[in-house]
């Protein structure tokens, strides 16, 4: 028996492969690029498993041929698909019973969310390398976390920042490294980077691919049922945990999103789950300018979608207003004119 592609538009089989995953208790994701399956001589699938990008997901063998091998078979096939895709950094996301067969291929854990998920990489020292980068920056005194996408960055980010400055002697200030929309990373980098150049206790970290990225939350980028939702946010905390740990974070610090049900349930499950591991966290309101409106990226991009930018520029600093007026910016702005939606879900 050998392993084969089933294709999404291949309605029936596609069935077939849910079912088998109900039987074990899996879900089959709504985000996957990739499903393969093991098929018995009646053309029913005994052994499954699917990726999205760099993540390899949804695996399971019918009950009646474990032992037979045949999840290492899958396994195996689709880290060769993801390699031949050019993806060498592989995540698995599993239940921890079936944890061991990636260990026993290479995969190394870097978090759990107890009872229902185990995050895997194929890299020995990707997290652990991560993390001890990440304590040569550490310094000495109270020190606060921020994660922030800053899709691009508004006067709100920067008031988050500085209160967190305010309350701090040390701001570690996390970006996110994924490009994920026409506002490409570098950019929104370059322009956090410029935003807080004059706050002199903030610290950029790039998040990598271990802080809401596509591997450890793609819900965040893509619209999922909240039940997912919950489980990534809690993967996303676990790992947040661990970052705090290496640079003697107490305090992280968000802005509260009441238009983006991700934020809003992120928000939810770090507010819960982080004072357990000797972190506070603080859930700030977000900047309203004087006539009411409250300053957001969705607000900015969404108006540099409908070529109104002078609309939000009260929203914005000089650096971030002068990139989207300069010529450099313009085709970034023709990107975002072409989107359908550009308001974070």
């Amino acid at each position: 028996m050998s392993v084969s592609q089933v294709y999404t538009s291949d309605k029936r089989t596609m069935e077939k492969v849910k079912a088998l995953l109900e039987r074990v208790d899996i879900t089959l994701d709504e985000h996957l690029d990739y499903t393969c399956a093991v098929f018995d001589e009646a053309g029913v699938p005994i052994a499954t498993g699917s990726a999205f990008g760099a993540t390899l997901r949804c695996f399971a063998v019918d009950p009646a041929h474990q032992g037979e091998g045949l999840l290492n078979e899958v396994i195996t096939h689709l880290m060769e698909n993801r390699m031949e895709r050019g993806y060498f950094h592989l995540f698995v996301y599993t239940k921890p019973g079936s944890a061991k067969f990636f260990k026993d291929l290479g995969f190394s854990v870097i978090a759990e969310v107890p009872g229902l998920l185990t995050f895997l990489e194929n890299r020995k020292n990707g997290f652990s390398g991560y993390l001890k980068k990440l304590e040569k920056k550490k310094l000495p005194g109270q020190a606060a976390a921020i994660v922030m996408n800053a899709n691009p960055f508004t006067l709100g980010h920067r008031w988050l920042v500085e209160l967190a400055a305010q309350e701090n002697e040390v701001v570690h200030l996390f970006l996110l490294s994924e490009d994920a929309g026409p506002i490409p990373a570098s950019v929104r980098h370059r322009l956090v980077r410029e935003g807080v150049a004059d706050l002199p206790n903030v610290v950029c970290h790039e998040t990598e691919a271990y802080l809401i990225s596509s591997a450890t939350f793609p819900g965040y980028f893509l619209k999922s049922e909240e039940k997912i939702l919950r489980t990534q946010a809690r993967l996303d905390t676990a790992l947040f945990v661990q970052i705090a740990a290496a640079l003697d974070v107490t305090v992280r610090y968000v802005g509260s999103e009441p238009r983006s049900v991700v934020t809003g349930i992120y928000n939810e499950v770090l507010t819960e789950a982080l004072p357990a591991h000797g972190i506070q966290c603080r859930v700030v309101p977000r900047r309203e300018l004087p006539d009411g409106r409250i300053i957001s990226a969705s607000a900015v991009r969404q108006a540099i979608h409908d070529d109104a930018l002078d609309s939000v520029a009260d929203m914005l600093p000089e650096t971030t207003l002068a990139f989207f007026r300069s010529a450099e910016a313009a085709p970034i702005i023709a990107a975002l004119r072409t989107e359908q939606d550009v308001v974070h879900y």
